[in-house]
């Protein structure tokens, strides 16, 4: 039986959104595989077979035979995964065992033992494979990695093979602080449930795709309780309609703020109105020429569901027309971009009676940060603690939806964290952020609560963006627009 789940298959989930189902996320898994030991009576090293067997697993799967097999292992228990790894491939596969520094585990030492007991063939310097495992270092890595295994990752980045991390890439520390070299995998294959550390912006491009291996257990008995979970795309619930005896008033009326710059407000209300709101007014002082399928007006209309503010919006709008028709609404509402800068826009976050999604991007969390807290960080601040930040906001505002966009965005409300791990650089263009806000703002117009809009606005931007044909640096904010559509056809 397939042990191992890849991103993107729906299997061992936890249901905990209305309609949503997601993995389990954790800081760390030293407390998992204690209760292993403790209360299933597996000993360490089953739990390092069923690891080795895993990436065994993935590699039979996607390699032939007799294909050359290089496994790095280092002087711990990741080493020993990697050293039983070699193990059980030997005969099947070409396996090279690189083993550069002295064993210190006693697991490592068992497990070398074994290896070389069936032969399998030791070598002393790193050669041209068709598959590289690093097994040189798990997560237990809290210190810089030295300069001879820097130049071992030197040497092992060069190999024109793909590429496998055992449990985490080798220069990805503890936290997810990555290093000044890291071993550059294809494949993570992590061990026993998906780890946050994985799940850093500056990793995404170190640990691939992402796959997790059960260590002898179903997860369902390996994973204890988390507030974390990571999203797939079998997560993504699109607005579709099933019921034929409707009109445009069964789809809620979504307000966009058209502002200074006034093309972002037009493709967040396109966004809007491609996504399912059954009407969708731009809010303007001046007269524009939007698409004839959106309408605009210079207030509020009162019949509006939800609300959208911030993509372009300069200093358009007076303080009092603010005041009466967002401060005061008690709509559900996006803030975006220009939002985080307005103080009198932020005050809103004190109501706890009110559907609230912030869709800050890192520089964007800064300025927000700062007025709210008075301290002052950097970007780089942020993106180092990312799941920290998210954290600490959503202690003092927990009844707030946080979106903070990224390579994985993170999403969080009431001590609840969700991470979509499947954006793509396509999206790095002005405009995906207005995309994503008119998507958020329609599902809010159409019911869903701020979580719940966020989750699958999130995934509709990433999956749409995934399906556009054209080339990676060529797609616009309108097709985005245009690949949304297609989503339930799909």
């Amino acid at each position: 039986m397939q042990n191992y789940i890849e991103l993107g298959l729906n299997c061992d989930k936890i249901k905990i959104a209305e309609g949503v189902m997601m993995q389990k996320v954790f800081e760390n898994c030293y407390g998992l595989d204690k209760r292993c030991y403790e209360q299933y009576g597996l000993s360490e090293d089953i739990l390092m077979e069923h690891a080795a067997a895993g990436m065994a697993q993935y590699i039979r799967r996607h390699f032939s035979q007799g294909a050359s097999v290089l496994i790095a292992a280092g002087t711990g228990n990741n080493g020993a995964d990697g050293i039983a790894l070699a193990r059980q491939l030997h005969g099947e596969y070409e396996v090279k065992l690189y083993v550069p520094f002295e064993l210190h585990s006693a697991m490592a030492k068992v497990q070398f033992e074994r290896a070389t007991f069936l032969g399998v063939k030791v070598v002393d310097a790193i050669s041209d494979v068709e598959v590289v495992v690093d097994a040189l270092f798990g997560t237990g890595l809290n210190r810089n990695i030295d300069n001879t295994t820097e130049h071992i990752l030197h040497q092992l980045n060069a190999l024109r093979a793909h590429k496998i991390a055992c449990d985490i890439p080798t220069g990805v520390g503890a936290k997810g602080t990555l290093m000044p070299i890291a071993f550059h995998a294809d494949t993570t294959v992590t061990m026993g449930a998906y780890k946050e550390a994985l799940f850093l912006d500056a990793c995404k491009d170190v640990v691939g795709k992402v796959i997790r291996v059960d260590l002898g257990v179903s997860s369902l008995f390996y994973e204890g309780q988390s507030q974390s979970y990571m999203l797939e795309k079998s997560d993504l619930k699109l607005p579709s309609r099933t019921q034929q005896a409707t009109h445009k008033g069964n789809f809620g009326h979504a307000a966009v703020f058209c502002g200074e710059k006034e093309g972002a407000g037009i493709i967040s209300g396109m966004a809007s109105a491609i996504f399912g709101a059954g009407l969708t007014t731009l809010v303007v002082h001046e007269k524009i020429t939007p698409p004839a399928y959106l309408m605009h007006s210079n207030v509020v209309p009162d019949n509006v569901s939800a609300l959208a503010i911030g993509m372009g919006l300069g200093c358009h709008f007076e303080s009092e027309f603010l005041q009466k028709y967002v401060i005061k609404s008690h709509l559900p509402i996006v803030l975006d971009a220009d939002s985080f800068y307005s103080e009198e826009i932020l005050s809103l976050l004190q109501q706890r009676d009110r559907e609230i999604v912030i869709t800050p991007h890192p520089k964007e969390f800064v300025v927000l940060w700062k007025i709210l807290t008075g301290e002052q960080l950097s970007v780089m601040q942020v993106q180092a603690k990312r799941f920290d930040m998210v954290r600490m906001f959503n202690k003092e505002y927990p009844h707030v939806t946080l979106l903070l966009k990224g390579a994985n965005t993170i999403i969080m409300q009431e001590e609840r964290l969700y991470i979509n791990p499947l954006g793509c650089s396509k999206l790095s263009k002005g405009g995906s952020g207005d995309v994503l806000s008119g998507l958020i703002v329609s599902l809010l117009a159409q019911g869903y609560t701020g979580v719940d809009a966020a989750i699958h606005a999130s995934l509709a931007l990433v999956m749409a963006a995934d399906q556009y044909s054209g080339a990676s640096y060529a797609m616009l904010p309108t097709d985005l627009v245009n690949e949304i559509a297609k989503l339930e056809v799909k």
